[in-house]
Formats: C-alpha cells, structure tokens, sequence
C-alpha cells in the first residue's frame, strides 16, 4: 500500500507551462487565458527559474493605462507605474521567483505560499531548474485518499508502534476523514501522543480519540 504523500514531488504537476524572459505582453495574457492558470514561471534558456509573471503583475497596465497619477501615486506605487509600462516578461516578472523544492513537505509548501501571498509555487531544483509546479489544489490532494487507505496506514504506522500490546485490540475507523480510535491500552502516556501522530497522516481531517487506559486494580 502506498503510504502518504508528504512531499511536494508527490502532488505537483509535471507538465507546466512556462516562457522565457523575452515573451512579448500580449503572448504572456494568451498564455495564461489559453492554460488557465494565473501565473506563469519565467525561464532562462538553460531552464533555470529567474522570475514569475502573474495576473497581479499585468493589471497596472489596464489600471493606467488611461490615467495620469499625481507624485504622491508615482512615488507610493513606483513598481506597479515601471510594469504599466512593461512590454515583456523580463519587464514584468516579480523576481527573484518565491520557489519550492520537490523534497519539501506539504505543511512546508502551504507554509510559503500563505506567507507570501501566492496560489502557485514553481518546483525547482537544486541548481533551480524547472521541475513542475504545485498550487493550492495540488496540495488539497491528500484529502482525496480513500477512508480505507487512512486506516490502514494508522494501524500500520502508529497504532501497530505504540500499542504493540494492548490490553483490549485498538479499532480504527475513519469515515469522511475523520478517524477514530476506541480501545483500552496500558500506557496512559502514549494516548495524547497517538492522537497528535494521527492527526499529522496525509489526508486525515479530524481525530476523535476515544482511547481509555485499563483498570489495572
């Protein structure tokens, strides 16, 4: 059984869509409308990641496009006026690129793209080559698996660890997600560690831990 993917290699698209620095304006809005996809990765010839190009970076060409800021607009919006002005990528892009490696972990990618206000991540690597690209709704993907594949993965990699001999069987159920533990086990320790190693499983939504300690007297 295929155990959780916790990197972002796991998630991402492969197949990604990107243009070099001398993509002309009009081909950067064809390209997005035609892919539907609000940003785009800017590329070196040698496929290294210099920048990205985004909806955000074309609109000031529409918002001055008919107007005639005063001084206190020039010097407050100064990047958006120079990418009014903009004819290609390389004039655009917001650089350098906010990127992530394949290698990094799902909390690690959601982490980045909330700080910095992005819906999409180039995946690059090492030597920051293009290698897909994850969004937000690559990341959601784990929240697809099977209730099945969750519960076995429990059993299998904690509750099978923690509990190796319980004193009544520990039962697992998940249902929309969520999982459930019921039983009686010996070590009264290990319950809050249980429920904090369940809710970190890939997909899980919620944990109800309903683990008793055994009456020993």
């Amino acid at each position: 059984m295929k155990s959780s993917p916790h990197r972002v290699r796991d998630v991402m698209t492969h197949g990604v869509v990107a243009v070099g620095r001398d993509a002309r304006f009009k081909d950067i809005v064809e390209r997005l409308e035609e892919w539907k996809v609000s940003a785009l990765p800017v590329l070196e010839a040698d496929g290294r990641v210099i920048g990205v190009v985004s909806e955000a970076d074309l609109l000031p060409k529409e918002e001055f496009r008919d107007s005639d800021p005063d001084r206190f607009t020039q010097l407050r919006r100064l990047s958006d006026l120079a990418k009014a002005g903009a004819v290609s990528a390389e004039e655009v892009m917001s650089t350098p690129a906010v990127t992530v490696h394949g290698d990094a972990t799902l909390a690690e990618a959601a982490r980045i793209m909330a700080v910095r206000h992005v819906k999409r991540l180039p995946v690059v690597s090492a030597e920051g080559i293009l290698e897909g690209v994850v969004s937000r709704g690559d990341l959601l993907k784990v929240f697809l698996r099977p209730d099945n594949d969750l519960a076995d993965e429990i059993r299998r990699d904690i509750v099978d660890v923690l509990f190796p001999a319980p004193v009544e069987p520990v039962h697992v159920i998940v249902k929309d997600g969520v999982a459930t533990l019921t039983g009686r086990v010996g070590d009264p320790e290990r319950i809050p560690l249980a429920a904090r190693l369940v809710r970190g499983v890939e997909g899980v939504v919620g944990v109800d831990c309903r683990l008793a300690v055994a009456d020993t007297g």
